[in-house]
Order: structure tokens, then C-alpha cells, then sequence
């Protein structure tokens, strides 16, 4: 008998709520996915950071004033299951992300084909991937950012957690800060396990007030490493320049 775990990534996304996902999305600004990945399939991407041939940029995060650690950028042909994730990912976001533009009024909308979407990123002049591997040791960490390559801003992006934490690190917390106007920042701790993911915004996301909805502006880091190395999966939906 196969177990759930047998199937490919993308078949477990299709048994996922995603009426719940758009709902935890405007709620509070982040959607968990758990057990997304097996333990086999998060060591098989993990290890991929060490085969140089498989990624088009390395980023060491302090020359830049990013934190500390690094990032990896993958080439194309992307890795099956980042492919498959890619786009399984695209096809249930796409509407949330046309519902949120709707809400903020935003004129863009999102093809359904994920496709047509690269195709328009690469007319705009963006034709390098972002999907990612980023990795930490002790005393590493992520400055609040925004991942944001050109004209071209697919709104949401996912973050796995390809580790487990507890076993293989301490500290490393996913972290998202949301500025709503005239209010002090908001802060939300993601706790991710081994195979989780995140649903989150990239850049901004709609907040319904007493006049209708309104623009917030969001950010993600990670925290600071106690102990061990923490390695994540990073899925961007839109290409770079």
C-alpha cells in the first residue's frame, strides 16, 4: 500500500485547503503547509547546495549588508521538484493573488498558466530564476527584506523548512513584520518543523478597514542561530533581471 508520502509534492498540494490558506493570508499575513516535504526529499534538496553546477549566483549575505550566511540562486533547468513546486504552487495562488490585487486596487492580473506569467516576466526583462537555497550556521541571520527583482512582482512566495529545528539548530525563526499606516509595526514568529512550509506576502498585502480595504507593507528575516545550521528552500514565483 502507498502511503501519502509516496506521491510527488504537487499531489499533496491538491489535498490541501486552500479556501483556509486564502484565509489565514488575510488574516494575519502567513499560511503554514505542513509535512509539504518528506525527510528524504528535504536531506535530497538540502544537499543540492553543495553541486555548484546547479545555481547561477552565490550571495554572501555580511558583503552586502543582508545579515549572515548565504544564498543560492538556482539555475535552469530548476531541479524537478522545484520546478513541480513552482508551478503546482502558481496555479492555487494565482487567484488569491488577482483577489488581493482586486481588493487593493491594483490593475494587474495574474494569467492562470503559470507559462503565460514566466512569459510575461521574461518580456519585461526578467529571464533569471530566484527560486533558492539558503543556508545558516551559529550566529547567522536574515535582515527584514523584501524579495523584489524588476517590474514583474508575483505577490506571494513560499519558504521550507528543509531541516529540523530542536535537533539541527536553535534560533533561526522565520520572521514577518507588517507596518499598517499611521500604526506601529506588527510582529508574527513563524514556528516551522521539519517539511513545513510558509505562505507569505512578498511585498504588500490588503488589510480591511472601517473604509474598506488599505495597503500594508510587509517584511520577512530570519533570526538570529544559537546553535547548529539551518538550511531553507526558498520558491519565488516571479523571475529576476
Amino acid at each position: 500500500m502507498r502511503s501519502d508520502f509516496d506521491e510527488r509534492p504537487s499531489q499533496r498540494l491538491t489535498r490541501v485547503d486552500w479556501t483556509q490558506i486564502g484565509h489565514d493570508l488575510d488574516a494575519r499575513g502567513n499560511a503554514v503547509i505542513a509535512n509539504l516535504l518528506t525527510k528524504i526529499e528535504c536531506a535530497e534538496l538540502a544537499e543540492l547546495y553543495e553541486v555548484d553546477r546547479s545555481f547561477r549566483k552565490t550571495v554572501i549575505m555580511a558583503r552586502h549588508g543582508f545579515g549572515r550566511g548565504q544564498y543560492r540562486y538556482f539555475s535552469y533547468p530548476l531541479p524537478d521538484i522545484v520546478q513541480q513546486l513552482r508551478q503546482c504552487f502558481y496555479s492555487y495562488l494565482a487567484p488569491i493573488a488577482n483577489r488581493w490585487n482586486d481588493a487593493m486596487g491594483i490593475a494587474a492580473q495574474f494569467p492562470l498558466d503559470f507559462t503565460r506569467y514566466i512569459a510575461s516576466c521574461a518580456a519585461a526583462g526578467q529571464s533569471q530564476p530566484t527560486p533558492l537555497l539558503l543556508r545558516y550556521t551559529q550566529g547567522d541571520f536574515n535582515c527584514l527584506h523584501q524579495d523584489l527583482y524588476g517590474e514583474q512582482i508575483f505577490p506571494l512566495q513560499i519558504a521550507i523548512q528543509l531541516n529540523e529545528p530542536g535537533r539541527d539548530f536553535d534560533g533561526g525563526e522565520f520572521v514577518l513584520t507588517e507596518q499598517r499606516p499611521r500604526m506601529q509595526s506588527r510582529v508574527e514568529v513563524v514556528a516551522l518543523q521539519h517539511g513545513d512550509a510558509v505562505v507569505f506576502p512578498v511585498h504588500v498585502r490588503p488589510v480591511r478597514g472601517s473604509r474598506g480595504y488599505y495597503r500594508v507593507n510587509m517584511r520577512h528575516g530570519v533570526s538570529r542561530l544559537r546553535r547548529g545550521h539551518r538550511i531553507t528552500a526558498g520558491i519565488i514565483l516571479h523571475d529576476a533581471k
